[in-house]
């Protein structure tokens, strides 16, 4: 599946910011006005079907959207180490040197979800002389788009507090679809969906890289690099050609590829590059 990315690396292109769009996440329509408090399940009660149902009706395509409910790393926030072979670290005992902070796509259970999982082990792979330690973001990531808000909320306050507790640990934050609006708005963009807590200034600067993928933020033609130019030189968006989220195409399933396109290695290795050796 062919994709975007802005900014030159490896001869392919890099997003170093949005694109533009209509709105989906790990199977679900969304429109960021929608955003407003978070409850519930993931799945649309709006009359006419499901938003998924909807999707698929539109683009004539069926089948499983973007796996959420395959396998959800449930409850995946144990802040181990994803590669395994990493220890020790600068910080205290229970701190890692690298922590990425992801939020899943809209529909996937608890957990890193189909993107965080493959990126928290990527990620590791190239950093092996570092500790790498992974954070699931608590949150809805209910099909109505609510819950992008208090995603941002969560995300914030556990960068706040690993933070406090270990001063050298360096955060990759990033998510998937509405995992990205999350992100969005954890890094201070405004109207990226409902209100959530962001980064405080202080702590910004521990945020080596951003990695999102099928940003939302495309529908308002927006990017990271032009709503965020604080993170714009640590920020890469991936957008798979076709993709009706963040690339204004019709192709579903083109928002369903980046776990098997190479943008999650692509992603770990611009990351690490952030952190360096």
């Amino acid at each position: 599946m062919a994709r975007r990315r802005v900014g030159a690396r490896k001869s392919r292109r890099f997003l170093t910011a949005g694109i533009c769009a209509a709105v989906v996440a790990t199977g679900a329509v969304v429109t960021p006005q929608a955003f407003a408090g978070t409850t519930g399940s993931s799945s649309a009660s709006a009359g006419g079907g499901s938003f998924i149902e909807r999707l698929r009706a539109r683009f004539g395509q069926g089948g499983n959207a973007g796996g959420g409910n395959t396998g959800g790393n449930a409850g995946g926030n144990t802040g181990g180490n994803a590669g395994g072979g990493n220890a020790g670290g600068q910080n205290g005992a229970g701190c890692s040197d690298v922590e990425l902070v992801f939020a899943r796509g809209t529909g996937e259970p608890q957990g890193l979800g189909i993107l965080g999982r493959p990126l928290a082990q990527a990620l590791a792979d190239e950093l092996p002389n570092q500790s790498v330690g992974s954070f699931a973001v608590v949150y809805a990531a209910a099909s109505n788009q609510r819950s992008a808000g208090p995603g941002a909320t969560n995300m914030t306050q556990h960068i706040q507090q690993v933070a406090q507790s270990c001063p050298e640990t360096q955060f990759v934050i990033g998510g998937y679809s509405q995992g990205a609006s999350v992100t969005d708005i954890a890094i201070g963009i405004r109207g990226a969906g409902t209100q959530g807590e962001a980064i405080p200034a202080a702590l910004r600067d521990r945020v080596a890289a951003v990695v999102v993928y099928g940003n939302p933020l495309g529908i308002r033609r927006q990017t990271i690099a032009r709503a965020a130019p604080e993170f714009a030189d640590r920020a890469v968006e991936f957008c798979a050609t076709g993709d009706p989220v963040c690339g204004g195409g019709n192709n579903f399933s083109a928002h369903l590829s980046y776990a098997r396109n190479g943008d999650v290695q692509d992603g770990a290795e611009f990351a690490a590059g952030k952190i360096g050796g």
